[in-house]
């Protein structure tokens, strides 16, 4: 099982590097990070913490980080064209030399919509869209040339040049829900991904293995990843969001749980690793116990 390292966006650039180089010299296999502009806040709560953007990261940690793989956990479709987005990710793998993978999502974030004008669609045809966004991205990424003459984008005997260095460049998308995306997921993606603690993660699991029966492509050729927050020694906060962990011992066990799924990547997002030399030894004490 692979294990890779997810800084926050909303620190700096300074300790994103920190963080990333550590992970790289200490057998991390990867980096991931988030598209993001702004907090997900709520009508009058604070919306001003700086987040850094999520493109100018990962070319940046592309030179500066020269071993690992580099991932979006994801980018928006909303907020770009894909035609956009794909010469920005062919570039990327560029500066990498074959290390990127372009993760992909349909869009959420309310706040980050409203206050650019940026338009967020109600479900169906937000993840219509989506995949037709799909469309373009795996045809400029791939082909020589490209049309598409969809309902929301067109684009017509396009090219984007240069190609990644890697044929194919792994798509991940990100999803969870049962009826609509993991079936998009089984479609059209060569990694998947979604927050969960291993119990939820068997369970999206199982369902992507259903829909991929459904439309004749083996599971096995679609990477696993998923996520939760980590707590090393500590007690778990509370909230949604799954997390795990709050021993040594305790967080070996859901290590060992997800690979007994068979989980291909556990994500760990550094939100509740601490800062500076605490977080620092808090991922070498998750990577001691991985490699068990």
């Amino acid at each position: 099982m692979r294990l890779s390292i997810w800084p926050g966006a909303g620190q700096s650039f300074a300790d994103v590097l920190e963080v990333s180089r550590h992970a790289e010299r200490t057998g991390w296999d990867g980096v991931w990070f988030a598209d993001h502009f702004m907090p997900n806040s709520a009508p009058g709560e604070d919306d001003t913490w700086p987040v850094l953007e999520c493109g100018s990261v990962v070319a940046a940690l592309a030179a500066a980080v020269p071993r690992v793989r580099i991932g979006t956990l994801v980018y928006g479709m909303t907020y770009r064209h894909p035609a956009v987005l794909a010469n920005m990710a062919a570039t990327v793998d560029q500066i990498s030399g074959g290390r990127f993978v372009l993760g992909v999502g349909a869009g959420w974030q309310v706040n980050e919509h409203e206050q650019y004008g940026i338009e967020l669609p109600p479900i169906k045809p937000r993840i219509d869209r989506f995949v037709e966004g799909l469309q373009v991205l795996r045809g400029l990424l791939n082909e020589p040339r490209t049309t598409v003459d969809g309902t929301y984008y067109q684009v017509t005997d396009a090219v984007c040049e240069p190609k990644p260095v890697r044929q194919p460049m792994p798509l991940l998308i990100g999803a969870k829900g049962e009826k609509r995306m993991l079936r998009v997921v089984a479609e059209h993606a060569d990694e998947w991904n979604c927050w969960g603690r291993p119990d939820l993660v068997a369970h999206k699991s199982a369902v992507l293995d259903e829909h991929c029966a459904a439309v004749g492509r083996d599971p096995a050729a679609i990477a696993r990843t998923a996520q939760a927050l980590v707590v090393v020694d500590g007690p778990l906060p509370e909230g949604t969001t799954p997390v795990i962990g709050g021993s040594p011992e305790k967080l070996a066990e859901d290590v060992t749980a997800y690979a007994e799924i068979g989980l291909d990547e556990l994500i760990v997002p550094d939100g509740l690793l601490g800062t500076g030399a605490e977080r620092l030894k808090a991922m070498d004490v998750i990577r001691g116990l991985v490699a068990q």
